[in-house]
């Protein structure tokens, strides 16, 4: 009877999903894309990825220990980011690029910041970022069967054209896991029938950028200008794993909705206006940057109200 009356905190309904599995079917699902990766780019992108998971893994592993914490690499949640770092990244990129880089995702992003849960953007992309600004000549190299080249968007947005069937399967330079929509598609298939993600952020982010670049594109509705755009870069990528990190996306129903919708229009306003035809990673880090106020804006309301004081 005593137990009864104990009194925990919430949340009082727990999911049986651990942060270890959840991190276990994530890497599940990003390794057609990482396959694909391999296979399009060679042996120098599974350097990339090694290096970028185990300096993750690494990082976090000393950082808990020269703090006197508990170990956390055990969750994955290391090699997720470390994952999803490299493949951000070029398959050209000297190895420092990757080693810097994951020390800056976890040591600077976030473990500084109190680590899994308390990070105030994604580490991926925080690091991702932080690469392009350091590194501008190094992060925009492409090089695709020996040569180097220019992006797909890149090249639409000079005004040369495309092929937008090689963009879907992924026979195009870029990132190591940008490429194949089918991959990356296919992954995002698993994560949303184990239910680790559902459809609001990606689906709504799609939605608004379809409708931005249809209206202020400059090419009205033209299918072949909006499916370059949906298969080129990094959108499926980031709509599906990382715009919807759970540590820096909004909770509430109509958050996600509000921030679906921001994520939209920031991409289609860098990749339309911006001086680069890219725009993603800065459109997710800035509105990871604004779900504090997305959530304080959108917090359901209580039914009814306070007995008045007596």
């Amino acid at each position: 009877m005593n137990d009864m009356m104990n009194v925990s905190s919430s949340p009082h309904i727990r999911s049986k999903l651990t942060t270890s599995a959840i991190m276990f079917v994530v890497i599940v699902a990003l390794l057609p894309a990482t396959a694909f990766g391999i296979y399009n780019f060679g042996m120098n992108a599974a350097l990339i990825i090694v290096i970028c998971i185990t300096t993750c893994v690494l990082t976090e592993f000393i950082y808990t220990k020269l703090m006197k914490k508990q170990t956390t690499i055990g969750d994955f949640s290391a090699a997720v980011t470390g994952l999803l770092l490299a493949l951000n990244l070029p398959p050209s990129v000297p190895w420092w690029i990757p080693l810097i880089g994951g020390i800056f995702a976890i040591l600077v992003v976030k473990m500084l910041f109190g680590g899994l849960g308390q990070n105030f953007m994604n580490p991926a992309l925080g690091a991702r970022c932080f690469l392009m600004i350091s590194f501008t000549a190094k992060m925009t190299d492409f090089i695709y069967d020996g040569v180097s080249t220019a992006t797909p968007l890149a090249e639409y947005k000079a005004g040369n054209a495309v092929s937008t069937f090689d963009m879907i399967i992924g026979r195009i330079p870029g990132t190591i896991g940008e490429t194949s929509v089918i991959a990356i598609v296919a992954g995002a298939i698993l994560l949303l029938l184990v239910g680790i993600i559902d459809l609001k952020i990606p689906g709504t982010y799609i939605a608004t950028f379809i409708i931005f670049i249809g209206l202020f594109g400059g090419r009205g509705w033209d299918m072949n200008y909006i499916t370059t755009q949906l298969a080129g870069g990094g959108l499926m990528l980031g709509a599906f794993f990382m715009a919807t990190d759970y540590t820096t996306s909004p909770i509430t129903r109509a958050g996600k909705i509000v921030y679906g919708i921001l994520l939209g229009i920031l991409t289609g306003l860098f990749r339309v206006y911006g001086a680069s035809a890219e725009g993603v990673s800065y459109a997710i880090v800035f509105s990871n940057l604004l779900v504090p106020l997305i959530e304080k804006i959108t917090i359901p309301q209580c039914f009814g109200r306070g007995g008045e004081h007596i």
